[in-house]
């Protein structure tokens, strides 16, 4: 399993994001993940810059490290048609060194424009119209597209990568699973979710790629990691579909409110114990993941790195 560095549009500000790619390169990361969101999952995380510009500056300051978006609903916020550009000129500069991973999204960031927000199955419906209209664009025809959800118009894409972009497959459920074999080159998910994948791999295409992330707050004091990994990412311990259909930040801080310490620390490695940080890791390669995504939370990410420099990577590089 490689082991790459998850960005976090939501957590840093754009010199930061840049900052943690070259630190993460310097460390010997395989890869990137960078989260692609309108708005932060709560205040208190305070950002969420635009991720196309992020990624444009990534290809020069991290040249020839593979970029994933994990990921970008294609689907509300921005028509397909005009990510499919979007991600054509993204591969031609990082030297088709890009993944563009996709989902169904949630409605923090994908209601913004006053369009409703539709229920799973539509959502999917959306994505897998989504995808066809990108994939037909990629292939530097002229496309006219006249569809359930999505028109296009004597749209064609001048600018091409020399090779088609992969596109990696969202899913938190077992029809999205069938849906992402379907659709997509890869899939991406959240959490060791062994059963997840094999369901996806029993449809998926040879050598077909799963990707997941994990955050951590790696830093000497463990209470204290606890604590900033609760202040800024309690949202990560809400359960079911409920981080799909929140539409504000303040609503997440809401529902926040029912998230304890001790649940935060189940999905996010929180202190200095490696030992602890290696046992989280592992369940990803025994799940089957081939590339995970590791994302610090609350600063202090140079420890962070000298730290999986010396203990986690050399275990899986």
């Amino acid at each position: 399993m490689k082991i790459g560095y998850f960005l976090s549009s939501e957590e840093y500000s754009p010199q930061e994001l840049l900052d943690q790619a070259r630190l993460a390169r310097e460390a010997g990361f395989s890869g990137l993940w960078i989260s692609d969101h309108y708005h932060p999952w709560n205040d208190v995380q305070g950002e969420s810059a635009f991720v196309w510009s992020i990624i444009g500056a990534l290809s020069q300051t991290v040249p020839g490290m593979p970029i994933t978006t994990g990921v970008t609903a294609p689907t509300i916020r921005i028509h397909p048609a005009i990510l499919a550009q979007a991600v054509a000129t993204t591969a031609v500069m990082t030297g088709g060194n890009f993944r563009f991973g996709i989902g169904t999204g949630e409605a923090l960031n994908e209601h913004i424009l006053g369009d409703a927000w539709p229920e799973a199955d539509v959502r999917l419906e959306m994505l897998e119209e989504a995808v066809e209209i990108m994939r037909e664009l990629w292939t530097g025809k002229q496309v006219s597209h006249y569809g359930d959800h999505y028109v296009v118009e004597n749209a064609r894409i001048y600018t091409l990568p020399e090779k088609t972009p992969e596109v990696y497959v969202s899913a938190f459920g077992p029809k999205a699973a069938g849906v992402a074999a379907r659709i997509g080159d890869g899939f991406c998910t959240v959490g060791p979710q062994a059963e997840l994948i094999q369901k996806y791999r029993a449809d998926a295409k040879d050598g077909a790629i799963v990707q997941s992330g994990l955050k951590v707050r790696y830093s000497s004091d463990a209470a204290e990691a606890r604590a900033t990994a609760h202040k800024i990412w309690p949202n990560e311990a809400l359960p079911g579909e409920l981080p799909q259909i929140l539409p504000t930040p303040a609503h997440f801080e809401q529902a926040s409110t029912l998230v304890t310490e001790e649940m935060v620390a189940e999905p996010i490695s929180c202190g200095p114990d490696m030992d602890l940080h290696l046992e989280r890791i592992q369940a990803f390669a025994d799940a089957g993941v081939d590339e995970l995504y590791v994302q610090q939370v609350g600063g202090g990410y140079e420890e962070f790195f000298a730290a999986y420099r010396e203990h986690v990577l050399p275990k899986y590089h």
